[in-house]
């Protein structure tokens, strides 16, 4: 990073949060390493994760795209389990169940993260299928 974007950075009221989601990352990944994750208590964790959703969907809505939500390539951070709990116990928490989500659930070019660069595109439905 140059001398120049490292000073607009500091003059940059939400630069914090970027220090804030490393050291969050580090003491949740080694409370969980440890078997330590009840030492942070469920309103932490609900705080957190409140505002990893609101600031997510803020991005997506507002910036009409769909930046990565999850570190890593594949499930070597998250696994498929961890996600569909999480995924699960926010759905439950806005009393929706999976109907409501299929219903919303969007799809972009970019929500496909996974496929690698050389992979040919995805085949979409026609514009005016004919019968």
């Amino acid at each position: 990073m140059s001398n120049d974007n490292a000073d607009d950075r500091r003059n940059d009221p939400y630069a914090e949060a970027e220090a804030l989601a490393d050291e969050a990352w580090r003491l949740a990944a080694q409370a969980v390493t440890d078997g330590d994750e009840d030492r942070i208590s469920d309103a932490a964790v609900a705080k957190l994760f409140t505002a990893a959703v609101k600031l997510y969907a803020a991005k997506a809505d507002r910036g009409e795209r769909s930046p990565r939500a999850l570190l890593g390539k594949y499930d070597e951070v998250v696994s498929p389990t961890e996600a569909l709990t999480a995924a699960t116990e926010l759905l439950r928490a806005l009393r929706l169940g999976p109907m409501e989500f299929g219903l919303w659930a969007r799809r972009r070019p970019e929500d496909y993260h996974e496929l690698e660069p050389d992979a040919p595109p995805l085949a979409t439905a026609p514009a005016n299928p004919k019968p």
